[in-house]
């Protein structure tokens, strides 16, 4: 934890960005580089019954750490995919979805 959702990235970028995100965010978080997650998911979008390109879409998943590492985190999420875009305008989307340690179990129990 936390867990990073990109849709709309290529795999490669997310694979590239799982090393650069985690040494970004380690310390701010005060998570250990082995609990954070990266995932890509496929996806297709649509608009008007057609197949659409979309902008970037990460969701967070993560125990909240406050209004000030969250916005960090947003930028920061919003800067490296633009970097690695090469496209200093492109729409990013981040979503947090916050998690509640009782809710959240590893190895059956909650932290």
């Amino acid at each position: 934890m936390p867990h990073f959702r990109f849709r709309a990235v290529e795999p490669r970028l997310v694979q590239s960005l799982s090393k650069t995100l985690i040494d970004d965010f380690q310390q701010p978080m005060q998570s250990p580089r082995e609990d954070f997650t990266f995932e890509s998911i496929h996806t297709t979008f649509y608009t008007e019954g057609e197949p659409a390109s979309m902008y970037p879409f990460v969701e967070v998943l993560w125990f909240d750490r406050g209004q000030m590492i969250q916005d960090q985190v947003a930028v920061t999420i919003t800067k490296r995919i633009r970097d690695a875009m090469s496209d200093p305008e492109l729409d990013v989307a981040v979503v947090f979805i916050p998690l509640q340690p009782h809710q959240y179990y590893d190895n059956g129990s909650h932290y």
